[in-house]
């Protein structure tokens, strides 16, 4: 993937009762960022979230946390795609993954919305586009597709959770090499923790 990411987007639920739940992966990792780099995340109604404008490794990022529930992630990421003129090859979607074990994190480019919420609301905003990149934060499965729900809505337990903790610094990590483009390190570079 040749093109610079210009905005990375957390997704999870908004309200103090989803905070640190498990649907919440991807809105944490984009908290931890923008702590990382001392980026304010500001409301901004018109982009349905929190925005914030930094500067990682020498390059212009914004950041996005939507907050609209997590099925509306869409609305929120295509109205700031579309103020700023950022093509859905130059958005990254950090999000929680049932199918990658706590502590896990991955990067993917394009691709489906595997039964994700959020990621198919997405797609549906951004004419149908799936050429965005993900970053798919460990949660495992519960087991049972009828127990997902209620899953991915709790907190997990501490050790899980410290896992998952972990799993977004890592990929932190990897977001300067991301910025330059340099996908293929920051994947061996994630994918070999």
């Amino acid at each position: 993937m040749n093109t610079s990411i210009k905005l990375i987007v957390g997704l999870g639920n908004p309200g103090a009762e989803y905070a640190n739940t498990r649907h919440n992966a991807g809105a944490d990792f984009v908290m931890e960022l923008a702590q990382q780099y001392g980026i304010t995340l500001s409301p901004e109604s018109k982009f349905f979230g929190f925005s914030g404008r930094g500067n990682i490794q020498n390059r212009d990022v914004r950041l996005l946390l939507p907050t609209t529930f997590m099925n509306a992630s869409g609305k929120s990421v295509s109205a700031i795609a579309q103020f700023y003129k950022i093509e859905p090859e130059e958005i990254l979607v950090a999000h929680d993954e049932l199918d990658i074990a706590p502590g896990v994190a991955r990067l993917k480019i394009g691709g489906g919305h595997g039964g994700h919420n959020g990621l198919r609301d997405i797609i549906s905003c951004l004419a149908n586009s799936k050429n965005f990149a993900r970053l798919r934060i460990g949660i495992d499965h519960p087991g049972n597709a009828k127990l997902v729900s209620n899953y991915v809505l709790k907190k997990a337990p501490t050790a899980e959770y410290q896992q998952i903790e972990d799993s977004l610094y890592q990929a932190t990590k990897v977001i300067p090499l991301i910025l330059e483009g340099k996908w293929n390190d920051a994947m061996k570079e994630l994918h070999t923790k």
